[in-house]
């Protein structure tokens, strides 16, 4: 049960308090030179553990810049990349337990490479083909996998908020030795979900990371323009939530902050809130256009503190890494995601049918009737039903 045994405080003059009184600090540990920062303390990592999460930063950079030309060329219809936000992601994922359920929002690729999704995976559920998992029900990058305990992704924005709260209390009520953490952006804590689910986390104590990755921008929105408060931190306490801010561009900070929080999380069985300070390098999605509404210096200013940069250098001064390891990798994953590419896009179509299968043992009455009428519709109208890459439905 939630601790309210702080005793109340009087006062016999009204007095109002601001809601900046509560300042947060951020938790930062390497700097922009790879070296750390006095007093800093490094969070638990290995080598091996080092460069399985600097190998996913490469991946993820390689995937976004080549998906994203894929989509300018009509070979997939969507896109979102993960671009400068890189640390967020994997120094969150690098923390948990390979069973730990993850909620993502849309931008969290890299922590589903991190637990073993192939590249053969994401290029089916990017192309929507026979292979893919979803059986291309979903938009292109909205990936789950029940293997690698990653929930599937919705497109309405923070759904998974509330969700997360429930998978968490349904983790404590069977006693299991994990956590849900839940991925957001800082535009997603205006929706009500958010308040919902932080509500619902904090009375019932699910044990649940709620990870807001503040990008800066919802959309075209600037963060300015979505709060007046200090931020999503202090939305935590609020709800009586355990909560830590964290540089987001800071990998080993971003590590040190979620084995804290899952640490907490478990042994109290407990919600707690991280928010990641970070900015979306790229565009929000492959619709938008940032130059509509943010300058070039403004982005240039945020490569600065490229987070994958940092790292590397970082990895470099252990001895753990070379110029040379890394002109390799990069080489490595282009000429995979390319052959990748070529041979998930020429995959055939899932059958139209799979739409309304594998949820009931047998299919109703009524999907079966919507069925028929979908094929009518698609062998009446097919010029307005061709799918990406010039293949065909049915």
């Amino acid at each position: 049960m939630t601790d309210n045994s702080a005793q109340p405080q009087h006062c016999t003059e009204a007095t109002l308090v601001d809601g900046h009184a509560l300042v947060f600090p951020t938790l930062r540990v390497l700097q922009a030179d790879g070296s750390l920062y006095e007093q800093a303390q490094l969070p638990q990592i290995d080598k091996a553990s080092a460069l399985k999460i600097y190998h996913s930063c490469v991946f993820t950079r390689v995937l976004d810049e080549r998906m994203l030309a894929a989509q300018r060329q009509g070979r997939i219809s969507f896109y979102m990349t993960c671009t400068g936000e890189e640390a967020a992601v994997l120094g969150a994922a690098a923390a948990l337990d390979d069973a730990d359920m993850i909620m993502a929002q849309y931008r969290e690729h890299a922590a589903l490479h991190y637990r073993g999704f192939t590249l053969e995976q994401f290029m089916n559920q990017m192309f929507s083909n026979i292979n893919d998992l979803g059986k291309g029900r979903q938009m292109p990058i909205h990936y789950g996998s029940k293997a690698l305990h990653y929930m599937t992704i919705s497109s309405p924005l923070g759904t998974q908020i509330p969700q997360a709260a429930g998978y968490a209390y349904g983790q404590k009520m069977r006693g299991e030795d994990n956590v849900t953490i839940c991925f957001f952006g800082e535009g997603a804590a205006s929706e009500g979900d958010f308040h919902a689910g932080l509500n619902m986390a904090a009375v019932h104590q699910a044990p649940v990371i709620f990870f807001c990755r503040n990008n800066g921008y919802a959309i075209s929105t600037p963060a300015e323009e979505q709060y007046a408060g200090d931020g999503i931190a202090p939305r935590g306490v609020g709800y009586g939530i355990k909560t830590i801010r964290v540089d987001g561009n800071d990998m080993l900070a971003v590590l040190a902050a979620t084995q804290l929080a899952r640490q907490v999380a478990l042994e109290q069985q407990c919600p707690v809130l991280i928010e990641a300070m970070s900015y979306r390098l790229g565009a929000h999605s492959s619709s938008d256009d940032p130059s509509g509404y943010r300058s070039k210096e403004e982005e240039q200013k945020w490569r600065e503190h490229d987070p994958v940069l940092r790292y590397k250098l970082w990895l470099q001064a252990q001895g753990w890494w070379s110029e040379s390891d890394d002109e390799a990798l990069y080489q490595q994953y282009k000429q995979e995601v390319l052959a990748a590419v070529k041979v998930a896009e020429v995959l055939p179509m899932p059958e139209l049918s799979t739409l309304v299968t594998d949820v009931y043992d047998e299919v109703p009455k009524h999907l079966s009737e919507q069925l028929e009428q979908v094929k009518t519709q698609v062998q009446q109208y097919p010029e307005y039903y061709r799918a990406t890459a010039g293949k065909e439905h049915l």
